[in-house]
Formats: C-alpha cells, sequence, structure tokens
C-alpha cells in the first residue's frame, strides 16, 4: 500500500511522527513536506506549495494522509485531476479551534483568528477520515466546531458536524521511547522535579513554578531540572524562576543533544504539570516511560492518560491540591522511587502502534 503523508509544518513532533511511522511501517510510506515556520502562512499557502509540488511528481497514492496543518481541500481542488478518487484522511495533532490562544496574539486582538479554525473544520468536512490523537481531542475539536458554526449569521451547516463525527475515530500518537532505553541512568540527591515543556504561555508556567516558589518558602528540600525549547519571547516567570530557585536549579535549558534530555528524565522524580493546552501529552508520557511520577490537571487529555486507579494519586482537582499532592510525593521520596510506572506509557512505543496504523490505514482502502 502506497501512502503519501502531507505536512506543511514539518518540524518537532510533527516531524518526528511521520518520520518514525515512515522508519516502522509495513507500508511504503512517502513525505511531501515544508519546513516548520511561519505556521499561519503554512496553513494559508502551504496547500498550494504543496500541491505544486504533488502535480510535479510521479507518486500514486492509495492514501493520502495530511496533517492538522494542510488546508486539505484548498490541496485537493488544485490536484483535483489526480486525487479525486484517492482516499483521504487527516490527522490532528493540534487543532486551531481548541487551541487556547494569547490575548496579545494580533490575530485575536483583531478578531481574524477564527479564519485557522475553519480551515480545521473545513479539511475534516473535505477528508474521508478524521483522526485524533485523544478523546479529549476528538470531542473538544467537535464542540468547538459547532459553536465556530454558530458564530456565522446564517446558512450555519450545524448538521456537517454531525457528518465529521461520524467518520471521526481516535489514533493515539507512536512515541519512540524505545530511545530511551539506551540513555538510562541513576540519581539519588534531593528529590528532582522536572519541567520538559515548551516555554509558552498555554503550558501555564506560571502555576508551575509558582507553586515551587511556595515549596522553597516552605523549607520543602528539592532541586529542579527545566528542559524544553524555548523561544525569543519566552514568559517571565522562567527569569524570576532562575533568579528565586537558583540554588536549587541543576540544569536550565533546552537539550541539543537526545541522550542528555533522555539521562534528565530517567534522573528526574516527579513530573508537575500545570498546562492549559496539551491534546495528547508526548513530553508526558516520555516522562512517565522514564519512570517519572506525574501530578497531572483533571483537564484536557490527562485523566485519560491513565487508568482510573491510579487518578487519586496522580490527578489533582485546583493549585492547592497540587501542592498538597507534591509535598506529599517529595516526604516519601523513597518509595516513589521504588515504583514501576514505565508500562502506562509503552503501549505507544512505534514497536506497537506501527501495526496498529498499518492495519487502520489499510482498512480504509
Amino acid at each position: 500500500m502506497n501512502i503519501l503523508l502531507i505536512d506543511p509544518y514539518f518540524t518537532g513532533s510533527h516531524r518526528s511522527w511521520a518520520k518514525n511511522y515512515q522508519k516502522n511501517s509495513q507500508h511504503n510510506i512517502d513525505i511531501l513536506e515544508m519546513k516548520g515556520q511561519f505556521w499561519k502562512w503554512r496553513m494559508h499557502g502551504g496547500a498550494v506549495t504543496l500541491a505544486r509540488l504533488f502535480n510535479q511528481s510521479d507518486l500514486t497514492p492509495d492514501l493520502i494522509l495530511s496533517t492538522d496543518m494542510l488546508d486539505l481541500t484548498t490541496f485537493l481542488s488544485l490536484t483535483r485531476k489526480r486525487t479525486s478518487t484517492t482516499t483521504t484522511a487527516i490527522y490532528f495533532h493540534e487543532n486551531q479551534l481548541s487551541y487556547p490562544w494569547s490575548p496579545t496574539d494580533r490575530d485575536v486582538q483583531k478578531d481574524r483568528n477564527k479564519q485557522y479554525g475553519f480551515i480545521n473544520y473545513s479539511s475534516a468536512l473535505t477528508a474521508d477520515h478524521v483522526l485524533f490523537n485523544s478523546r479529549y481531542h476528538q470531542k473538544s475539536f467537535i464542540e468547538e466546531s459547532e459553536k465556530l458554526l454558530k458564530h456565522f449569521p446564517d446558512n450555519n451547516e450545524l448538521n456537517s458536524i454531525k457528518i465529521i463525527e461520524d467518520k471521526s475515530s481516535v489514533l493515539p500518537l507512536g512515541l519512540d521511547l524505545l530511545a530511551f532505553d539506551a540513555h538510562k541512568t541513576n540519581y539519588d540527591g534531593s528529590p528532582l522535579i522536572l519541567w520538559n515543556h515548551r516555554w509558552e504561555y498555554d503550558k501555564n508556567p506560571e502555576s508551575f513554578f509558582k507553586t515551587l516558589f511556595k515549596l522553597n518558602d516552605n523549607g520543602v528540600d528539592f532541586k529542579l531540572v527545566v528542559l524544553g525549547e524555548n523561544f525569543k519571547t519566552t514568559p517571565s516567570i522562567f527569569d524570576e524562576t532562575q533568579r528565586k530557585l537558583k540554588d536549587q536549579i541543576l540544569h536550565f535549558g533546552y537539550c541539543e543533544d537526545f541522550s542528555q534530555y533522555a539521562q534528565w528524565l530517567w534522573k528526574a522524580d516527579i513530573l508537575p504539570v500545570t498546562n492549559i493546552q496539551d491534546f495528547f501529552g508526548i513530553s508526558i508520557m516520555e516522562a512517565i516511560y522514564c519512570n517519572t511520577y506525574p501530578l497531572l490537571p483533571n483537564r484536557l487529555t490527562y485523566p485519560e492518560l491513565l487508568p482510573v486507579e491510579m487518578h487519586d494519586d496522580h490527578i489533582y482537582k485546583d493549585e492547592n491540591d497540587l501542592y498538597d499532592k507534591l509535598y506529599l510525593v517529595i516526604t516519601k521520596i523513597d518509595s516513589v522511587r521504588k515504583t514501576n510506572i514505565r508500562s502506562i506509557a509503552e503501549q505507544y512505543d512505534w514497536s506497537k502502534m506501527a501495526t496498529v496504523y498499518d492495519e487502520l490505514f489499510a482498512s480504509f482502502i
């Protein structure tokens, strides 16, 4: 079976997902991509460029699999002579309907951010199959699509939401977790708290670090490692943290080398998560695979990542509950370090997920 995977924003987790599926699949997978930058322009114009590249190629896919960053409607209209009978699927890593926009974004300030959500909606309506990386993602997309259509003055086409819902399903991300095994290492110092997310607004660093400030003010012994990609403009709380917790910090900054990143995950004891946006939770599953103890909020996709019997210990209700649970984990760190929870994440390794993907995509044809 020939699959053409199309992604106009080919970087980071998108790139890793595509390349690792290509490597582990039994199908023949070609990737048509563009550099992962200027995401808004990619959603508007990427389809035009990728349609031109496809029309110039000799590719003959049985299935076109696009990511959510592609305006699939435009791509198919520009390639209709070659794709009119080709089965299509769209995979939503994220979407611009449910995503919490920063209030400082210029498109939000000018009330023009809905255009990106509409591209996601129309692409989902166009595709033969719609795939989401979590149940939460699927549910939130359906709900927000309905809200989007109700925003418009007439001919809302609300029945189209049921069409999308009926052809949608959940397909979790595949992850290259086995790569962490070669970098396993030990740590026996003070309880080590981990941040391994992007340094951005939607990861809610204020709640995370203010909880740690409270621990420090109360004389609780801990160490901190802050990983994740940072950008030219980052929330000021990161600078404040470097000042206030300078004696607790063992590492503060992006790891260019995977080995270094993996070793910190193996060393880390506790992963408190405060994100206000996450459709799956790649960094969380990576940490859990390395046996880091997660504390997750009762929102978004997080409750479905853990078995129900773990919720009392690992899912918190609010910031006060987070502090209490974190304090408790620190006080019993010896028993926490003996707990093995990596099996929760193992199911998402590509050694298992590639077959799931292959069988599902074969059923589409």
